[in-house]
């Protein structure tokens, strides 16, 4: 657990795609951010699908989930609705400052292209049908989730690659118990 805090000034201005902002909505209920890599990335598009399997499990325990993501709010809105999230909030971040502000930092060569990520992104790409393009946004930017409370972090998980899949469930703060009924 992280329990750090992020700038209240940095949180105002991360305005979601239906006008509010991230510091308002983490100050009325816990809220999991979820910085994207890029709609290009065959793992990017496995965690949307991801997302929209236990989205309506983490909304019901009264988190509220925002997406982040390098693109701008119409090709965002293409991609979210494809996958069946366009009804979560979303933050276009086209310079990355916000993944900064969160200390998400750009890929290794071997968190980018390590074996691993080969074996996973055929899986990703062909077998489960999330496909693949050129990067539509910063194809090195690592992606993250983080727990906000206010402005303090209760819960994260960095990247170690961009094939990791991490339990949203768990990082809602839901213990993995309550998902299993």
């Amino acid at each position: 657990m992280n329990y750090r805090t992020i700038p209240v000034s940095t949180l105002k201005e991360m305005t979601t795609s239906k006008g509010d902002d991230v510091y308002h909505l983490s100050g009325k209920k816990p809220t999991l951010i979820v910085f994207l890599r890029n709609f290009g990335c065959m793992f990017c598009r496995e965690a949307m699908d991801d997302i929209n399997k236990v989205k309506k499990e983490i909304q019901a325990k009264g988190v509220e989930i925002v997406l982040v993501h390098m693109s701008e709010t119409d090709v965002a809105d293409k991609f979210l609705k494809k996958y069946k999230i366009d009804d979560l909030r979303h933050v276009s971040d086209n310079s990355a400052k916000f993944y900064q502000a969160f200390g998400l930092m750009k890929g290794n060569f071997n968190q980018l292209f390590g074996f691993q990520n080969w074996m996973r992104g055929f899986d990703a790409a062909f077998a489960k049908g999330h496909g693949m393009s050129v990067p539509i946004g910063d194809g090195f930017q690592m992606p993250g989730i983080f727990l906000l409370n206010g402005n303090k972090v209760e819960q994260s998980y960095i990247h170690k690659s961009i094939s990791d899949r991490p339990d949203y469930i768990k990082l809602a703060g839901l213990k993995v118990e309550e998902s299993e009924k």
